[in-house]
């Protein structure tokens, strides 16, 4: 379920690719610098932007070249807001499940409000927890260069082939483990609330009741996503009695959602804690447990807020 998303990963990074081998990139943040001062960030935050679209791990690892404190650590903690390309199979299966005629405008708009929200967040990080000046913009800009095929190709396969290694490696033992715990204690329908799956899923959903998602399966497939965002698809296949295919689960997420809470949870998806990996690198780059925490806190309740009031509002408005 998750390796039938390759093909479209495949043309995000060819597309990402095209723009850092023409030497885009550089100018892109010369461009937003004064945007982005307006705001109270660094114009070089906007590279950490556009580099986590790939994937936040190398967008948080690309403040480096930032060299004021400050900016450096806001640009790490909002990071995480920024889509990153793990995070669009699970798009791509509520999309078709709910919005296929508007599939574009539906995955624009939630890459938007990724930047969106960043950019508050970054704004008030800026006037409370780091106040001071931002450090000058110095940058030499590359000159412009035709893309080649082979160069865009390799940048491709490698990001493509660590998605792939994830699928093989960490997806695979996640999915393992979660599928011993659904069939666990013995003598238990597979699958069912009844299991040790269901129990620790039943547990934590009454926290997204008020988003319109308040399921066990629901919650295990959250739960997972905090180990990696591409075992949310696998999970949600499997907890939805083992389908095998994305057609099948296409049709099990139409029988689980409503289209509004569907958006609800590609919000929560979206805004909520980043990957072990990403986690991982904010420790590593910060070198404080304090900041990793409030991370991991401060975006799942982002994440949470941002799905509740898109389901409630919704609810207002009369959708469904």
């Amino acid at each position: 379920a998750v390796v039938e998303f390759v093909p479209l990963i495949m043309v995000l990074y060819i597309l990402l690719g095209l723009l850092e081998d023409s030497g885009y990139m550089a100018r892109a943040a010369y461009v937003m610098d004064d945007i982005m001062r307006a705001l109270g960030l660094h114009g070089k935050t906007f590279i950490s932007m556009l580099v986590g679209v790939g994937c936040n791990v190398p967008g948080i690892m690309s403040t480096r070249t930032l060299d004021n404190k400050k900016d450096r650590m806001v640009a790490i903690l909002i990071n995480p807001f920024i889509s990153c390309g793990a995070r669009l199979p699970i798009y791509l299966l509520f999309i078709s499940a709910f919005f296929s005629k508007h599939g574009g405008i539906v995955l624009f708009i939630l890459y938007a409000t990724g930047f969106l929200v960043a950019i508050l967040a970054g704004k008030l990080f800026s006037n409370t927890l780091f106040k001071g000046e931002t450090s000058d913009f110095i940058m030499e800009l590359p000159p412009y260069r035709l893309p080649t095929l082979k160069g865009t190709l390799i940048h491709m396969w490698f990001k493509v082939g660590g998605f792939l290694k994830e699928a093989g490696t960490i997806i695979f033992a996640v999915v393992t483990m979660l599928w011993v715990l659904s069939i666990l204690p013995y003598g238990v329908e597979p699958y069912s609330e009844a299991s040790i799956l269901g129990r620790i899923g039943s547990f934590i959903s009454p926290i997204f009741e008020p988003a319109g998602f308040g399921t066990w399966q629901a919650s295990v497939g959250l739960f997972s996503g905090i180990v990696a965002k591409e075992a949310v698809v696998a999970t949600l296949g499997m907890v939805y009695a083992g389908v095998e295919s994305s057609t099948e689960l296409v049709t099990s997420i139409q029988n689980a959602f409503t289209p509004l809470s569907a958006f609800a949870f590609m919000i929560m998806t979206l805004l909520y804690t980043p990957c072990a990996a990403v986690i991982g690198t904010i420790r590593k780059e910060t070198n404080s447990w304090k900041w990793t925490i409030f991370a991991v806190l401060y975006t799942f309740m982002t994440g949470w807020v941002g799905a509740v009031l898109v389901f409630q509002i919704g609810r207002l408005l009369g959708f469904s």
